[in-house]
């Protein structure tokens, strides 16, 4: 008997989220016999929606239509809830309620979020150890309604992982004229714990005086909209017109790209390095992709891109393949503070100047090696990281393969019965 399943996510938002999301359908997908899926889009902070008519956004639609006419019903119940979202936004909603987020950038959970999966869900589900073990490892000192002191309160529910799964395309050019011959490459929305400052500043510090060089920065400040491009535009300029004269380039990507964009600029003969000191990441998911597609790394070893980033030697260590920033944690800057979500006392990582410059120049005087170390690197991922076994995880996860054992041979001594 299949589950009948609601996802409550911003499927068909433009956003990290939205792609958590649609991984989550995809695997879904693959097990029509278990799952019966219903949908309920929701939005993702002031992201856009996707227009596109693919074949995966028409599914998403269709889904969507059929759970408002089944929500319309007397009585309507779910065997399952999969809620894609930040965990003070799950509710019950099912028999079993799991959650699915990114999870934490830091390293520490906020008591409001262990409060809300405590009391709400049977399980969560993350996408990268970091955040699991910052979930498991985050401990408070609080007193119940009757007054008792717990110095140990912390997550109560079974934390999981389950990594993304590598998703190559077919390169699709966009209109962009790279007059350098040596690219770099960042991709990140536009706010506090991505680093841009820091990026553009320093990388434009370092090459001020190569006009070879160029920095693609694709990125957002809200949203897709013309006036968010205007406004992303002017902040660019103000943050380059702080730096004084040079003679690289950076250039500027907005908006939605269709699916083989960015697999066109990360696979482009110029580019010599993608970039991410963002002071952390659930995943970094455009960090992710950029490996899977070969192309050298310029990141820090630290929270959740190091369950890609890296690839076991022969004594089966974990080695990052990448050119390595330095770094320092400390707390997050007082702007990041997110009540309820990012924690006061929480700390991050901080790139180092010198290192991170560093690190760019070795894509360039060491590019051939470089270029091996991001092969390796690739090679390794688009073997251990397919959709058929990330799916297939995910699909385990949801509905384990016991549970499903039992479920038959209950059904089994029933009809047995019958008979």
């Amino acid at each position: 008997m299949r589950k009948k399943i609601i996802v409550r996510a911003p499927a068909l938002s433009r956003s990290g989220y939205g792609e958590q999301a649609r991984f989550a359908i995809r695997a879904l997908r693959t097990r029509e016999d278990l799952f019966d899926v219903y949908i309920i889009n929701i939005p993702w902070g002031s992201t856009g929606q996707t227009l596109s008519d693919s074949s995966e956004a028409l599914y998403i639609r269709e889904k969507i239509r059929k759970t408002a006419v089944y929500m319309q019903q007397a009585n309507t119940e779910f065997d399952i809830s999969l809620q894609v979202t930040i965990p003070n936004e799950f509710q019950k909603m099912a028999h079993v309620d799991v959650g699915y987020t990114a999870g934490i950038e830091t390293t520490k959970v906020s008591p409001q979020w262990i409060d809300k999966c405590n009391a709400i869900v049977d399980k969560l589900i993350v996408v990268s150890e970091h955040s699991k073990k910052v979930f498991e490892q985050t401990k408070y000192a609080v007193q119940d309604e009757n007054g008792n002191q717990h110095h140990n309160w912390g997550l109560s529910k079974p934390v999981e992982v389950v990594n993304y799964a590598v998703r190559p395309s077919t390169p699709e050019p966009i209109e962009i004229n790279l007059t350098t011959t040596k690219n770099f490459l960042t991709v990140a929305q536009w706010g506090p714990r991505k680093n841009l400052e820091n990026t553009i500043g320093w990388f434009v510090q370092e090459f001020k005086d190569d006009e070879t060089v160029g920095l693609v920065v694709k990125t957002n400040t809200a949203s897709d909209s013309v006036i968010d491009r205007e406004h992303t535009a002017a902040r660019l300029q103000k943050l380059l017109s702080q730096i004084g004269e040079y003679k690289c380039k950076v250039y500027l990507v907005h908006g939605e790209l269709p699916e083989g964009a960015l697999t066109w600029l990360y696979q482009h003969p110029t580019m010599h390095g993608f970039i991410n000191i963002a002071h952390g990441e659930g995943y970094g998911l455009p960090l992710f992709e950029a490996a899977y597609n070969g192309l050298p790394l310029v990141t820090m070893s630290w929270s959740g891109q190091m369950d890609f980033i890296c690839k076991p030697n022969k004594k089966g260590k974990k080695v990052p393949l990448i050119s390595k920033v330095d770094y320092n944690l400390d707390k997050v800057q007082t702007s990041a503070v997110w009540a309820g979500v990012i924690q006061e006392d929480s700390m991050w990582a901080y790139a180092k100047e010198k290192s991170y410059k560093r690190a760019l120049r070795e894509c360039l005087t060491k590019r051939k090696y470089c270029l091996e170390r991001a092969t390796s690197l690739k090679k390794h991922l688009l073997e251990n990281f397919t959709e058929e076994k990330k799916h297939a995880e995910f699909v385990n996860s949801l509905y384990p393969e016991e549970s499903r054992l039992e479920m038959e041979a209950e059904i089994d001594d029933l009809l047995a019965d019958l008979l």
